[in-house]
């Protein structure tokens, strides 16, 4: 096992980060083993725990939330392969050990830049007698070095072809090299523009010590990138221009060669050679071959990074399209709702979720249908207070041609679609007394019949139906079917409303951020303090839905990096928050003026609600929840002297 994170965006992008201790504190603070200067992640962002073979992320109620495979979470326990975002980090989470391969060294970057004036070999591409066969091979005399020379290129494009890990293509080019190169040590760079010094460390090794640091001259880097040419220089002690290359001098480096990975004429990156042995010298031939390996690598490591990108966007994307439907939370009512789905979704009975409007049952349906043995089959959804009757009955069943006027052709309904699959009824409790009188006969016959028709058509789909209404109410006054009540109920789940899982809130409200910052390309990071309280403090009568309604708003209309009061729909502004965060002065002015006027209007109305809703001009209903958002109830009622002229809120 080899636990490790890998970033793939943000101020680590290309870096592979051990997780070597059983807690690493990732953040924004320096002292922070893994620290990034990004400052869309909080100073304690969030921490990893290793117990065994067991590694668990916990965010430390970080600004912008921590996601693990696109969700918002507080904490999980992490799998091989997942990925984790932080800000504009993106990590991959892995743990098997896929790669096999060697721990590498370090870059030690020596001397400001200067001009090489000694004895210095350069070899620009076109005169590089392997990358031009036309021209040079054909004319050299077939001695054994030039033979063995060709042969190591030929094993090469094998290598540089089959493999599609950038880290691992390198490592074995330079295994390669350093068996027809005596050199001691190399690297290969690529150029990149997060780093210092414009280049990162895909690999290295050596012939000793596989770790250990590698002098690097940025005269000779600089050189090499400017000029495009291939260097070789074999007196590096005796150059004045790399004198005061400490790192040089103290590894008694005596020759080096760099040369440049050429990708449509630009330098993408380079390969970096030194040797400490008196008694080694590279020489030109040396140059020569590995300006032919460079030109041969370039294109199979950039071909290999865009294969690694491209593998990691289809990752993201993936992990996107599974994310309609999944759910957002950690409760423990959001765990009890995860487990129900794990124990019906393998079987095949009818479900019954029942819930407020804006719970989630329809992503409870589609989690069932995506987990069970019929995932491979048709998910159709059909709201049943949408459509009138007729219409539902035809959305249904379907109709043969001549039916009815207009039915020009046989038409299958979703039923007969949905064939091997599963049908989600949301709101039955609307369905006519016919319609649930045929409804009943699929559930214990499995077949109907098309409007119309004449034959019974057998039909293999799961029913999963939904409702907000109480559906033993609906019995006792005779308005839902008795028998079809039993049938539908095999198994139900009542989903929780929001303002009792207030913890999920904030995850929430991270991943509709997330959701809508991408979509309106206005760039949103988090919450503000403020507005956390607010949200959690809420009681959301619409839900889940109400939520991304209000965060929806806030990103289209707001003006910072992070959502602020101000931003939120009115609604949530009305209640006053249960913690003592101050409103906005703007609010709290708006808000006096709201109790007012209605406190005013409602001594005018002689303490009747009806009258007073009718004097401003308001929905009753609205002017209740207004009533109950300002905290005015007790201020009415005594206002009103006791009275009970009017509905009571």
């Amino acid at each position: 096992m080899d636990p490790r994170l890998i970033a793939h965006s943000g101020p680590l992008m290309g870096q592979t980060l051990s997780l070597t201790e059983n807690e690493i504190l990732i953040g924004r603070e320096p002292s922070s083993h893994i620290s990034l200067a990004d400052l869309a992640v909080s100073r304690h962002h969030c921490r990893i725990c290793r117990t065994g073979d067991s590694f668990r992320i916990v965010d430390l109620d970080s600004l912008n939330g921590t996601f693990v495979n696109g969700l918002p979470v507080k904490e999980r326990t992490l799998s091989h392969g997942d990925q984790i975002k932080l800000g504009d980090t993106c990590f991959s989470f892995l743990l098997e050990d896929e790669s096999q391969l060697p721990a590498r060294g370090a870059v030690q970057w020596d001397e400001e830049e200067t001009d090489l004036v000694g004895r210095t070999v350069e070899l620009r591409r076109e005169d590089a007698l392997y990358l031009q066969p036309e021209k040079t091979i054909i004319k050299l005399p077939p001695n054994p070095r030039i033979i063995r020379n060709l042969n190591t290129l030929l094993a090469l494009s094998h290598v540089i072809h089959s493999l599609q890990d950038s880290e691992r293509l390198a490592h074995e080019l330079l295994q390669s090299i350093f068996q027809v190169i005596p050199a001691e040590q190399g690297a290969l760079l690529w150029c990149t523009n997060d780093s210092e010094d414009g280049f990162s460390l895909i690999s290295s090794c050596g012939t000793k010590d596989s770790t250990a640091t590698i002098a690097v001259s940025r005269t000779v880097v600089r050189r090499v990138q400017q000029g495009k040419t291939a260097i070789l220089h074999n007196h590096i002690l005796q150059e004045p221009a790399l004198k005061d290359a400490q790192s040089l001098i103290v590894s008694q480096i005596r020759s080096l060669m760099a040369v440049p990975l050429l990708l449509y004429d630009k330098v993408v990156g380079l390969i970096y050679l030194v040797t400490r042995d008196p008694a080694t010298r590279f020489d030109e031939d040396h140059l020569q071959l590995l300006a032919a390996i460079a030109g041969m690598a370039a294109v199979g490591l950039e071909n290999a990074r865009h294969f690694e990108a491209l593998h990691f966007e289809n990752r993201r994307l993936q992990d996107e399209i599974n994310l309609q439907h999944n759910m957002v939370g950690e409760s423990p009512r959001m765990q009890e709702v995860f487990q129900f789905i794990a124990r019906a979704a393998p079987r095949d009975s009818t479900v019954l979720i029942r819930g407020e409007s804006g719970t989630g049952k329809e992503l409870v349906a589609r989690a069932i249908h995506q987990n069970s043995p019929r995932r491979d089959k048709p998910f159709l959804a059909i709201n049943c207070a949408a459509l009138t009757e007729s219409l539902l009955e035809s959305e249904l069943f379907g109709y043969e041609k001549g039916a009815f006027t207009n039915a020009l052709t046989q038409k299958k309904g979703k039923l007969e679609v949905a064939d091997g699959g599963t049908v989600f009824l949301d709101e039955v409790a609307e369905l006519a007394p016919a319609l649930e009188a045929k409804l009943l006969r699929v559930l214990q016959e499995r077949e109907f019949d098309r409007v119309g028709g004449t034959r019974p058509i057998a039909v293999d789909v799961r029913i999963v139906a939904a409702t907000n209404k109480n559906l033993e109410e609906a019995l006792r006054q005779g308005t839902f079917r008795q028998d079809l009540y039993f049938r539908l109920n095999v198994v139900s789940l009542t989903m929780p409303p929001l303002r009792e899982r207030p913890q999920d809130i904030p995850l929430l409200a991270s991943y509709f951020i997330e959701k809508y910052s991408k979509k309106s390309g206005r760039r949103v990071t988090g919450l503000s303090p403020e507005v956390r309280a607010l949200l959690v403090h809420y009681d959301w009568p619409g839900n889940v839905r109400e939520l991304e309604n209000a965060i929806e708003h806030a990103v289209v209309l707001g003006s910072s990096q992070l959502v602020l009061p101000e931003d939120l729909p009115e609604a949530l502004l009305e209640k006053e928050s249960a913690t003592g965060v101050p409103l906005a002065k703007y609010h709290e002015i708006i808000n006096e003026t709201k109790k007012q006027t209605i406190i005013k209007a409602f001594e005018s109305a002689g303490g009747s609600y009806t009258e007073t809703a009718h004097l401003l001009g308001l929905h009753p209903n609205y002017l209740h929840r207004l009533i109950r958002n300002l905290d005015l109830k007790l201020v009415l009622k005594q206002k009103a002297g006791g009275t009970r002229e009017g509905r009571q809120p």
